[in-house]
């Protein structure tokens, strides 16, 4: 196992929470304010404290595997995912239909098909931002553009931009993945699931979290108007995940 953890609170139910490609340690906790129990933060490797990832980790059957394993050790009865682990928890509910009592999956980037033109382009400026040696200038720029007018985001960019450095691998490799091969293996699993999407965001379209909500027999999808959901929708976030995660 390459994944960290982080254990707050204590009692049940456990809830397993696993972030996104990049994110900061203050976006990964995002998703466990205010939920009751236990809350169980996974760190994948190439971020935080985590160790950088082996050559040839970043497909999301590793990941996955990662997930799996914090998800039994701690005991985990149901998770939190965004965007990359959101796909993770998606693999594992394919894989083991059983396993989670309660699913939420923020942000799906992808479910069975190559990803939209826009989202692929995205991926594309973002790789080509970390691989350019321009002092970060091009990275910065980049992630400047994803903040909506008026969101005072402070050191985030810095640390964002940090993280990605990490990743170049990663960068290229996802992209040209999908969570799951086949869509359809999701209509076996028995958690009820909860799929919240953004209606302006390249990286996570609707579509993605549309058929994500649409390939479990017990789904509902909540869809916000932004493109940056988690820096301009924090509370709503966190009513919709403390009531389905209650």
């Amino acid at each position: 196992m390459h994944a960290r953890w982080r254990v707050l609170g204590n009692g049940t139910p456990v809830t397993l929470v696993v972030h996104g490609l990049g994110a900061t340690e203050g976006e990964a906790r995002i998703p466990a304010s205010g939920l009751r129990g236990t809350r169980v933060v996974v760190t994948l490797p190439g971020h935080g404290s985590a160790p950088d990832a082996p050559a040839g980790y970043w497909n999301y059957g590793s990941v996955a595997s990662d997930v799996l394993a914090v998800a039994d050790e701690v005991g985990a009865t149901q998770a939190v995912g965004v965007s990359l682990g959101a796909g993770a928890l998606t693999r594992i509910a394919a894989e083991r239909p059983d396993r989670f009592e309660r699913l939420a999956l923020l942000l799906p980037a992808a479910l069975d098909r190559p990803r939209e033109p826009a989202a692929a382009w995205a991926y594309e400026r973002l790789a080509a931002a970390v691989a350019a040696d321009d002092g970060g200038a091009s990275l910065h720029e980049v992630l400047a553009a994803e903040i909506p007018p008026g969101v005072e985001v402070g050191d985030h960019l810095d640390q964002r931009a940090r993280a990605l450095s990490r990743l170049p691998e990663a960068l290229r490799d996802l992209p040209e993945q999908v969570p799951v091969p086949d869509a359809g293996a999701l209509s076996d699993a028995v958690a009820e699931v909860l799929v919240i999407g953004a209606t302006d965001d390249p990286m996570h379209p609707a579509s993605a979290a549309k058929a994500t909500a649409a390939a479990f027999r017990s789904a509902r999808l909540e869809l916000l108007e932004s493109r940056a959901p988690m820096l301009t929708h924090r509370r709503q976030l966190r009513d919709l995940l403390t009531n389905f995660l209650r």
